[in-house]
């Protein structure tokens, strides 16, 4: 699988070692890794119900033989961003 090229090999063990130290088990190492994009964030209104929607799909994830990692996108409030009156 295309994560292996992360998780396995002694030249990996350096990366092992970083996502042991992210709490990830063995068993989940052995699944392939899905990465979740999300732009939660606590100033954009709109993105303020992501993490419920993330974790949502982190268990679809994982009910389909995955094991979900979440990393983030930036996101803009074109109001805040534009100073809008």
């Amino acid at each position: 699988m295309r994560s292996d090229s992360v998780k396995t090999g002694a030249a990996q063990a350096p990366h092992r070692s970083l996502l042991n130290a992210l709490g990830m088990t063995e068993e989940e190492r052995k699944r392939p890794l899905i990465g979740i994009v999300s732009s939660y964030n606590e100033i954009v209104p709109g993105h303020m119900n992501l993490d419920k929607i993330v974790e949502a799909v982190k268990l679809g994830v994982a009910m389909a033989g995955g094991t979900p990692v979440v990393f983030p996108a930036i996101s803009v409030c074109d109001c805040i961003a534009l100073g809008h009156v």
